[in-house]
C-alpha cells in the first residue's frame, strides 16, 4: 500500500508543475518494472494522480489570474465563456484536455486563468491518461533496456522538449494577452 501511496503523491506532485515536470509515464514505467507494481493500479493511480495534480495546477492559476490586471483578467473570462457557450467549442477544448499531444500543463494553467468549470476537463484528461498510461506501460521494453535516469534525462534536456515547452509557455502568454473581449463580440450588422 505504500508503494502505491508514495506512486500517488509522486505523480500528483509532478503535475501541479507548471512546466518542465518529467513525463509521468516515465515515473510509471519504472515503478511497474523496478519496484514490481501491478500495471493496472499503477495506470489507475497514474492518471487519477495526473488529474488531481493538473486540477491543482488549474485551481492555482485561477487564483493567480486574480492578481493579474483588470483588463487581463477580463478577457481571459471573456475567452472561458466563449469556451462553454458553444457546444462545438467546448467538444474541441475537451477534445484537447483528452488526446492532446502538447504538455497538458499549459492546458490546465490557460483554463484555470480563463475559469472554465474545470470538472469536465479533469474527467477528459484521466480518461485520456488512462488510454495513452495503459499504453506506456504495458509495452514498457524499451524503458527496462535504458535505466530511468537516462530516460527522465532524455526528456528533461531533449532540444525538442525543452523546445516544445518554452512555446507552450509563450502560447500561455500570448493567450492571457489576447483582448477576448472585443475578438468575441458579436460583429454588429449593418442595418
Amino acid at each position: 500500500m505504500t508503494l502505491y501511496l508514495t506512486l500517488l503523491a509522486i505523480v500528483v506532485g509532478l503535475n501541479m508543475m507548471p512546466a518542465f515536470a518529467p513525463p509521468t509515464w516515465t515515473v510509471l514505467v519504472f515503478f511497474t518494472l523496478n519496484l514490481g507494481a501491478a500495471p493496472l493500479p499503477v495506470i489507475l493511480i497514474g492518471a487519477a494522480g495526473a488529474a488531481i495534480g493538473r486540477y491543482l495546477l488549474a485551481v492555482a492559476f485561477r487564483l493567480l489570474g486574480d492578481r493579474l490586471p483588470e483588463r487581463t483578467r477580463g478577457n481571459l473570462i471573456a475567452a472561458g465563456e466563449a469556451i462553454e457557450r458553444s457546444r462545438r467549442n467546448a467538444f474541441i477544448a475537451l477534445a484537447l484536455f483528452a488526446i492532446s499531444p502538447v504538455p497538458s500543463a499549459q492546458l490546465f494553467e490557460a483554463a484555470g486563468l480563463a475559469r472554465l468549470r474545470l470538472a469536465r476537463f479533469t474527467a477528459a484528461f484521466f480518461a485520456g491518461r488512462a488510454f495513452t498510461y495503459t499504453i506506456y506501460v504495458l509495452t514498457a521494453a524499451r524503458v527496462r533496456e535504458t535505466s530511468l535516469g537516462e530516460a527522465l534525462a532524455d526528456a528533461l534536456t531533449s532540444s525538442y522538449g525543452i523546445a516544445v515547452q518554452i512555446g507552450m509557455i509563450v502560447l500561455l502568454v500570448l493567450f492571457a494577452r489576447i483582448d477576448w473581449t472585443k475578438r468575441l463580440r458579436p460583429k454588429e450588422t449593418d442595418a
